[in-house]
């Protein structure tokens, strides 16, 4: 975890270099987590992050902490675990340095969760839904991550950016499975940045901070669990007025439904480069 922007070419993962230190709630040994750093995980790919929403919810950690899986461990914030809804579009997404013509574009949904795995904070999912089937099918045959394919739709005006998602798909190692129209996971929704409020990063130690400042996600694997991690510049976050029409994401994950309104932020566009999966031993 960092601050600033960090290596473009390589991250490195704490392993055993772990600090362990600090009681109390999560987000007191987040500071020295970011203090760590050896590149080790090569970065080969880049893309940019474009009309993106995050919609986060307070749940009972209670009821959230047996859908965690070990050895990952649920973090909390004042006592309440987080459960968020990401809606976004991909573009000019390839691997580093090809030309504009190799690259390409989609929308991607996920549904996450926030744990520690070594005393690391970082990102599990619950489910990622993509745009392009190509590659749910790579990803979801290659890894261990709930990945689907999804018939999605994306669009703004000036104001107001329209997304909406049907699950068709599901891609595991071996197989994969055509999902019927009573058991597809929707999400459909609109949502608008705060047209007086300029983009800015959240201040450290805010919830807005713990919440999005995260740049690495964990899947654990029977041979270990699986990790990868982005590198940017901290999000450019504006408030944002949402309005879901439909949401089974939850439901189709047998996840604990939230209730009341979430805290929602906009991200306009931010650039990125991705780290190589790499699997983590105990």
């Amino acid at each position: 975890m960092t601050d600033r922007r960090t290596d473009p070419f390589r991250w490195r993962f704490a392993g055993d270099e772990r600090e362990t230190s600090g009681t109390g709630d999560d987000r007191s040994r987040s500071s020295a987590s970011r203090r760590r750093g050896r590149p080790t995980a090569p970065h080969v790919a880049s893309m940019t992050v474009r009309d993106g929403l995050f919609a986060h919810w307070p749940v009972d950690p209670d009821e959230l902490r047996p859908h965690v899986p070990e050895p990952l461990t649920l973090e909390t914030y004042d006592g309440r675990a987080w459960l968020s809804v990401v809606p976004f579009v991909l573009a000019n997404v390839g691997v580093r340095g090809t030309p504009p013509l190799t690259r390409t574009a989609f929308p991607e949904l996920n549904v996450r969760t926030y744990v520690r795995y070594r005393g690391d904070p970082g990102l599990f999912f619950f489910s990622i839904d993509l745009g392009s089937p190509l590659l749910a099918a790579l990803v979801g045959r290659t890894t261990r991550l709930p990945v689907y394919y999804a018939r999605m739709h994306a669009s703004s005006d000036e104001e107001t950016v329209s997304f909406s998602s049907v699950r068709r798909r599901r891609y595991e190692r071996a197989r994969s499975e055509r999902l019927d129209d009573e058991g597809a996971a929707r999400f459909v929704a609109t949502y608008r940045p705060d047209p007086d409020a300029s983009p800015s990063p959240a201040e450290p130690d805010s919830l807005a901070y713990w919440l999005v400042e995260r740049r690495r996600f964990y899947a654990p694997e029977a041979e270990g669990v699986l990790a990868a991690e982005i590198a940017h510049d901290p999000w450019p976050l504006q408030p944002a007025e949402l309005t879901i029409r439909e949401n089974t994401l939850f439901e189709a994950a047998g996840l604990p439904s939230p209730v009341g309104e979430p805290v929602v932020h906009y991200c306009a566009e931010l650039p990125m480069t991705g780290s190589v999966p790499r699997r983590l031993s105990d």
